[in-house]
């Protein structure tokens, strides 16, 4: 009976052990791989400061439409997020009409609803596209 209560006791302990390592190995290689990136895209701009001509050009339009692909994910993010939040407090609503009719509980399901609808607003008219740099000329 005694084995029964200690290994009740270690098997929460041993999974949330396991999960905070998984994640902060995670967040590690995943901090390692940007700072590659990083440090190659460094290399990447110094030789081409090094040698200027049509391939330097060439890169930075890929830099360019790479940042623009990057900043594009980031605002459908924000779309999704916001929606996924208004649809939660869609169904909050709902729940919380249906438990009880009549009190006005339902109105807590608002709070999450337009936080999402902030969000969403916000993707689709607070964030503009960055200026894009003008081309340099060879």
């Amino acid at each position: 009976m005694k084995n029964i209560e200690i290994l009740a006791l270690l098997i929460p302990i041993v999974a949330m052990v396991a999960i905070f390592t998984f994640l902060s190995i995670a967040v590690w290689s995943e901090e390692r791989r940007k700072e590659r990136e990083a440090h190659y895209r460094n290399e990447l701009m110094k030789k081409m400061l090094e040698q200027p001509g049509p391939a330097a050009d060439r890169i930075l339009d890929l830099m360019r439409g790479e940042e623009e692909r990057a900043t594009a994910q980031k605002r459908e993010g924000r779309r999704l997020g916001g929606l996924v939040t208004m649809a939660v407090g869609v169904g909050l609503a709902l729940l919380f009409w249906a438990l009880s009719p009549g009190t006005g509980l339902w109105t807590v399901g608002l709070i999450p609803f337009l936080i999402g609808a902030v969000i969403f607003l916000f993707s689709i008219f607070g964030s503009r596209p960055q200026e894009v740099a003008p081309r340099r000329e060879a």
